[in-house]
């Protein structure tokens, strides 16, 4: 499903005259199968989340591969790339990113509208993924009037409305208290074995870390350990 091979990412930092290069991610390598839970530790700074974005799409590698679902999406443009997620990813970040205007339906049925599915048709959808994390009662609520767990559960309907094959979540329940943490993580559990889906999920948290099949760890952007639950 996906294959990462020598990744590497580095930032050049400060003016022309003056540039520094800072080596996020180095030579970074691992592969998932369809249905895997991979969970990312590591220290602030080491390249969590410079990995996910670029798994993503959300930046260009310096150099390396990445291969998702057969697809080699190193060189996409992003408009190419933005189709690509259309079909293939979704997000989950640790602050929600909801769209504090919109009410919990709007935020959800966004990607049915970007992907251009019919108005006619995008009810039904977003209806159905809004009672498959417990929220149908609050569709017409605001972001401001749900707690944050709620929020969080909005936030992977948005992700899952499209049937993604991979959702990436970014500290999913770094916000959250540790009883609502419990709950996402089963919401995430639920998914991953009634559709399939893979995840990869940044995290310090060993309870979040600990759902994953797979665990690998960052250490100043090197991958130093890896791990498969048996």
């Amino acid at each position: 499903m996906i294959e990462v091979k020598n990744l590497c990412q580095t930032f050049e930092l400060g003016k022309k005259q003056n540039k520094m290069k800072l080596d996020v991610l180095k030579d970074v390598s691992f592969q998932m199968n369809k249905g895997d839970i991979l969970a990312v530790t590591g220290r602030s700074g080491s390249g969590k989340s410079t990995l996910l974005n670029l798994i993503g799409g959300l930046m260009k590698p310096t150099s390396g591969e990445i291969m998702i679902n057969q697809t080699n999406v190193t060189n996409f443009s992003e408009g190419d790339f933005a189709t690509f997620r259309l079909d293939n990813i979704g997000f989950i970040f640790q602050n929600f990113q909801l769209i504090p205007s919109m009410t919990a339906y709007e935020n959800v049925e966004l990607p049915l509208v970007l992907k251009g599915v019919a108005e006619n048709k995008r009810a039904s959808i977003v209806l159905t993924t809004l009672n498959r994390v417990g929220l149908e009662a609050y569709k017409d609520h605001y972001p401001s009037e749900l707690s944050g767990g709620q929020q969080q559960r909005i936030s992977i309907a948005r992700a899952l409305v499209i049937e993604p094959p991979i959702i990436l979540a970014d500290e999913p329940t770094g916000s959250l208290d540790s009883e609502t943490e419990q709950e996402i993580l089963s919401i995430i559990q639920q998914l991953n074995k009634e559709s399939n889906i893979t995840f990869i999920i940044i995290t310090h948290d060993d309870a979040v870390a600990k759902i994953g099949n797979k665990h690998i760890h960052l250490h100043d952007g090197k991958l130093v350990k890896e791990e498969v639950a048996i």
